[in-house]
């Protein structure tokens, strides 16, 4: 077996548990609203290096309530595909339903699908991923591409620079 193909337990599945046993009403009421790009999950779930260690980390600090954390709707096939391809099924099965515990999913619609046609990005799956954290009013856009959301309407942003925006807000 691959050296660090699938844990034991998922970061997702660890967050999800230490979630289950805490109260909502912990979390406090002005955190950050983040959408996570499909590049940042599958640095968790692959354990893809070195993207891995500070994504791990935003995770679990989203699990501990200090921002909350979505998904665009697409992004789900494309992580069970991705995660099926390199894992195999059962794998892909695991991620997708850890990831679910873990954070929210964004609706598209019609209208979505539209907006991203719109920005006139170079990539439509990038404008998508835009239309995605607008439509929810995201703070931030975590991913570790940022420059491929040049021109874009979103505040790209790695999860390294959110976990230091985090940190920073702490000690206000």
């Amino acid at each position: 077996m691959p050296r660090r193909a699938v844990r034991e337990k998922s970061p997702a599945r660890r967050v999800a548990e230490q979630r289950s046993g805490e109260a909502e009403a912990t979390a406090p009421s002005s955190r950050l609203t983040l959408l996570l790009d499909t590049n940042v999950v599958l640095d968790v779930i692959l354990a893809r290096a070195p993207w891995d260690t500070e994504a791990v980390l935003l995770l679990d600090t989203i699990a501990r309530g200090r921002a909350s954390a979505w998904v665009a709707s697409h992004a789900l096939t494309t992580v069970h595909y991705i995660v099926e391809r390199e894992k195999g099924r059962s794998a892909a099965v695991t991620a997708v339903g850890d990831l679910l515990q873990l954070v929210g999913v964004v609706p598209l619609d019609t209208a979505d699908f539209q907006r991203a046609l719109a920005m006139g990005l170079k990539d439509y799956e990038d404008a998508v991923q835009a239309a995605a954290c607008l439509r929810i009013g995201a703070d931030f856009l975590v991913t570790r591409n940022a420059r491929d959301f040049k021109g874009a309407p979103v505040e790209p942003r790695s999860a390294g620079e959110v976990l230091a925006f985090l940190a920073g807000s702490t000690s206000e």
